[in-house]
């Protein structure tokens, strides 16, 4: 692909995920006008708008992915693997803010990468509760429902704040809401 066409597609992709985030049912034409290219442009590389949608997915799904491998969820220590987990996982969903849980649906391919990319957070969130960082008795549901809600208001709520800023907060609030101490 040329540079300008890779630029071109990335601009369509992240205009798309802000502006379908903001209206599930924005057509392709807009997101067109609204990322400065062609309509047919979009057209040619996306025969529909549900391959647009998914493309999105996959995206964000792809930069997911790298923060999930990157937190080193499974071998760092538990605070440094969350902190990098938040830290990286903040950026992801500022630029890619549609609602992969509700959209996803009707993508069962993209649908089922993210179940496995959730599952691999709850196997963390599991380790955290065996290694005693995480409170007694509290439901793994409930924390990671904590946990993806403060993800979301520092990712959403406070774009100001930087996202090693944002980390510190949320970590701090996770670990002193739901922490064991």
């Amino acid at each position: 692909m040329r540079a300008d066409a890779a630029r071109n597609l990335a601009v369509v992709l992240r205009t798309g995920a802000r502006l379908l985030a903001e209206d599930p049912s924005t057509s392709m034409s807009a997101i067109a006008g609204a990322a400065g290219v062609d309509r047919t442009t979009v057209h040619r590389r996306f025969a529909t708008r549900e391959a647009l949608l998914s493309a999105v997915f996959q995206a964000k799904l792809d930069s997911a992915e790298r923060v999930l491998d990157e937190a080193r969820l499974m071998e760092a220590p538990v605070a440094v693997a969350l902190h990098r987990y938040v830290e990286g996982i903040i950026p992801v969903s500022r630029e890619w803010p549609v609602d992969t849980r509700r959209m996803m649906q009707g993508d069962p391919e993209a649908n089922s990468r993210r179940q496995k990319q959730s599952q691999r957070l709850d196997d963390f969130l599991r380790r955290a509760a065996d290694e005693g960082f995480l409170r007694p008795g509290v439901s793994l549901a409930w924390v990671r429902a904590v946990l993806d809600q403060l993800v979301d208001s520092a990712g959403h709520q406070f774009p100001e704040v930087e996202p090693p800023r944002a980390a510190d907060l949320v970590v701090d609030t996770f670990l002193s809401g739901v922490g064991s101490s």
